[in-house]
C-alpha cells in the first residue's frame, strides 16, 4: 500500500505547482474560500488518500489495482477542475452551457404558466408559486427535450466521443464507456439501454462499472432541476450552480472510473470497440416527443410522491427524536453543546456529526461539516433529491459560513449514490439482463461506495482549489 501511494503523492504535487502558478492571474468561476495555498493543498491530499485508501480497503482484489488507470484517473479530474475554474476558454464554454440550461429553464417556466396561470391576471398566483408548480414541470419538459435530442443522434454523438477518450485514456472496455458517458446525459435504467446487447456477455468488473456510473453521476432532466433549487430564482445563481452541477457530472466519470476498477479490478480481457447503437426513441419525432413526455411525467409523480413520503418521514422521526431527547434532557446537552445552532435531538443533527468528520478530512470548513454531512446523510438514506432541496433551503436562510462548503455541498450530492438505486438497478438493468440479476444483487453495495466515493473525490478536489 505504502508504495503506491508514495507514487500518487509526487505526481499530485507537481500538477498542482505547475498549473497554479500558469493561471494565477486568472479568476475562478466564483470567488469561494480563501484561494489555493499550502494548506488546502495538505487537505486535499489528506482527502484524496483517505478516499482512495477506503477503496483499497474493500477491493476485492488489491494486488490487481492498476495504479497506472488510478494515477491517470485522478490527472484527468484534477486537470478538468483546473480547466473549468481557471482557463478562460473553457469557462466560457460551461458558461455558454450553464447560459443554455438556464434559457432552457425559462422556456418551462412558460408551459408552467400557461398550465396554472389565474384567467384574471394572466399571471400564476402567489400561493400557487411553490415546488410542484416550479420544479415537477422542469422534469416533464426536460425528459421530452432528451428524447428529442436522442431521436436526431445528438445525444449519440457526443457520448460516443467521451467514450471514445475513457476508452483510450482509462483502458476500460467500449460498452463500460459508453454506459459511463451515457449517464452524463442519461438516467441510471436508461443509460444502460445504450449496451443491452453487450449487458449479458460483461464480467464481474464491467457490470459493476455499469452500476457505479449510474450511482455517480446526474441525468440532464434532474440536473436542470437541481439549478432552480440551488438558484432559488436568482438567473445569477442559477448560471453559478448550473456550471458546478454540469461540472460535478462530468468529473463524476473518471472519479468512479477510478473508484469502481479498485473496487473490482479488471483481470480478464475485454472489448475497446466503441459502437453506439443506432436506435431511435420512437418512430418519429412526434414520437419521440410523447414517449419522453409521458416518462417524464411518471418521473415527476415519482418524485412527488417520493418528497412527500420521505419529508413526512422525516417529520415522524424528528417527532419521536425530540421526545427522547425531551425524557432524556438530551435536547438541553444539544442547545448548550451546538450553541443553539440545534435545539433538540433530530435526524438532520444525527447525520450531521456522524459524518462531519469525513467532511473535515475531504477539506470542507470546520463551521460548517455537519451541514454538509447532514445532506449527505440525507442523500444516502433517502434520495440526492431530498438533499438538494434540504442544501438550497440552508442557502437561503444563510446557514453556511463560507460559500466553499455550498460549493463542495454541490459536488458532494452529486448523483443517485442511495439505497434504493440499488434496487432500481437490480430490477432497471436486471430486466435488460437477466442473466446477470445475482451479480448485481451481489454488486449492489459496492456500486453504491463507488458512487458516493466518486462524488466526495470530486468534492475534495474542488475544494482543495477553491481554497
Amino acid at each position: 500500500m505504502k508504495r503506491p501511494l508514495l507514487r500518487v503523492l509526487p505526481a499530485l504535487l507537481l500538477l498542482f505547482f505547475i498549473p497554479t502558478s500558469l493561471f494565477a492571474n486568472s479568476n475562478p468561476v466564483i470567488a469561494a474560500g480563501g484561494g489555493f495555498g499550502f494548506e488546502s493543498l495538505l487537505r486535499g491530499i489528506i482527502g484524496m488518500a483517505f478516499i482512495i485508501f477506503i477503496a483499497w480497503i474493500f477491493s476485492s482484489n488489491r494486488k490487481a489495482i492498476s495504479w497506472k488507470v488510478v494515477i491517470t484517473g485522478l490527472t484527468i479530474q484534477l486537470a478538468l477542475a483546473l480547466a473549468i475554474l481557471y482557463v478562460p476558454f473553457v469557462q466560457s464554454a460551461f458558461d455558454v452551457l450553464g447560459k443554455v440550461f438556464v434559457k432552457i429553464l425559462s422556456f418551462s417556466d412558460a408551459g408552467a404558466k400557461f398550465l396554472f396561470k389565474s384567467f384574471t391576471t394572466g399571471e400564476i398566483e402567489e400561493p400557487l408559486l411553490n415546488f410542484a408548480i416550479t420544479i415537477l414541470p422542469t422534469i416533464i419538459f426536460f425528459s421530452g427535450l432528451t428524447s428529442i435530442l436522442f431521436y436526431f443522434g445528438i445525444i449519440q454523438k457526443v457520448v460516443y466521443f467521451l467514450a471514445l477518450g475513457m476508452t483510450k485514456l482509462l483502458r476500460i472496455s467500449g460498452p463500460e464507456s459508453l454506459s459511463v458517458a451515457g449517464n452524463i446525459f442519461l438516467g441510471q435504467t436508461e443509460s444502460p439501454l445504450m449496451i443491452k446487447a453487450y449487458l449479458e456477455k460483461m464480467n464481474r468488473s464491467e457490470i459493476m462499472l455499469v452500476m457505479a456510473g449510474g450511482m455517480a453521476t446526474l441525468a440532464g432532466g434532474v440536473l436542470a432541476v437541481y439549478i432552480k433549487v440551488l438558484g432559488g430564482g436568482d438567473p445569477v445563481q442559477e448560471l453559478i450552480y448550473a456550471k458546478h452541477l454540469l461540472a460535478a457530472s462530468i468529473m463524476a466519470a473518471p472519479g468512479v472510473i477510478i473508484i469502481s476498477k479498485m473496487l473490482v479490478p479488471q483481470t480478464e480481457a475485454i472489448s475497446k470497440e466503441v459502437s453506439v447503437p443506432k436506435e431511435k426513441i420512437g418512430k418519429n419525432v412526434l414520437d419521440a416527443i410523447s414517449n419522453g413526455t409521458t416518462e417524464g411525467i411518471k418521473l415527476a409523480v415519482n418524485v412527488a410522491g417520493m418528497l412527500l413520503v420521505f419529508i413526512a418521514l422525516i417529520a415522524m422521526l424528528n417527532y419521536i427524536f425530540v421526545k427522547i431527547g425531551d425524557w432524556t434532557t438530551v435536547n438541553e446537552l444539544i442547545t448548550s453543546a451546538t450553541n443553539g445552532q440545534y435545539n433538540e435531538l433530530s435526524l438532520e443533527f444525527i447525520l450531521g456529526y456522524v459524518f462531519a468528520p469525513l467532511m473535515w478530512l475531504l477539506g470542507v470548513a470546520s463551521e460548517d461539516i455537519d451541514l454538509v454531512g447532514r445532506v449527505l446523510g440525507e442523500k444516502l438514506i433517502m434520495t440526492e433529491f431530498i438533499g438538494y432541496v434540504s442544501l438550497g433551503e440552508l442557502k437561503e436562510t444563510g446557514a453556511f459560513m463560507q460559500e466553499k462548503s455550498i460549493i463542495m455541498a454541490t459536488y458532494v450530492l452529486c448523483g443517485f449514490a442511495n439505497f434504493a438505486s440499488i434496487g432500481i438497478q437490480i430490477g432497471g438493468i436486471g430486466a435488460l439482463a437477466p442473466g446477470k440479476r445475482v451479480l448485481l444483487s451481489q454488486l449492489g453495495m459496492r456500486a453504491l461506495l463507488a458512487g458516493t466515493l466518486a462524488s466526495l473525490l470530486s468534492a475534495t478536489i474542488i475544494g482543495m482549489i477553491l481554497g
